[in-house]
């Protein structure tokens, strides 16, 4: 969330009767983080990724460089299907984690998003322009081959990661914000989880409660 929202969902949130604790899920740096403790949005709990907890294990080499939002994501996942399977999450930047049979992050790819892909050509690229562009098979425009390109992409790493896998029966489960962009190009069993994040909080959360 851009900077200069903050003071609007603080006051969005402090109208709310009831509303007597916030989790955030912070991936923006420091600088953010302090932002949101000045507004006092009543008991503010950032969360972190952990070597273990809600029902999954973290592989990662230094499980605290985790994203709060992948760590989210892989809890909900986990909720979801209770198996092993693919997290992608696709923003400004794609991820695409593994959860095994037991439930350990395996670890995952980092990507970039479908419009960051595209804004990186025309920023570096000459004669290249901005545009929304469209999907096909064989582009005969620079805006659709640049937008299709993007999609190719991000579905060819999640179509080679399930395959290293060595089964193409291992569930996808897709959020983020070009999830809808990537689904109907997903030749696989995909499931929709367009509130992954937030899930993942929620879950969190109310486990929390229970301590």
């Amino acid at each position: 969330m851009p900077l200069e929202k903050l003071p609007m969902l603080a006051s969005q949130i402090t109208d709310m009767q009831g509303i007597f604790q916030v989790w955030v899920s912070n991936v923006a740096g420091e600088g953010v983080a302090a932002r949101i403790k000045e507004l006092g949005i009543h008991d503010t709990r950032f969360i972190s990724a952990q070597r273990s907890g809600y029902g999954i294990e973290n592989g990662y080499a230094d499980p605290a460089q985790l994203g709060s939002d992948r760590w989210a994501a892989l809890i909900s996942a986990w909720n979801i299907v209770g198996r092993q399977c693919i997290v992608v999450n696709s923003g400004t930047a794609t991820t695409i984690d593994t959860l095994s049979e037991s439930g350990k992050f395996r670890g995952g790819l980092i990507l970039p998003g479908i419009e960051l892909m595209q804004r990186s050509l025309v920023h570096t690229a000459a004669n290249l322009r901005a545009g929304g562009g469209r999907y096909q098979h064989f582009p005969d425009d620079t805006c659709d081959g640049m937008f299709s390109g993007a999609i190719q992409a991000t579905c060819g790493a999640i179509e080679r990661q399930q395959r290293s896998l060595g089964s193409d029966d291992v569930p996808i489960i897709l959020g983020g914000g070009a999830a809808q962009q990537l689904l109907p190009h997903l030749g696989m069993q995909v499931e929709l989880v367009e509130d992954m994040v937030l899930r993942g909080i929620s879950l969190i959360a109310r486990e929390e409660k229970t301590k």
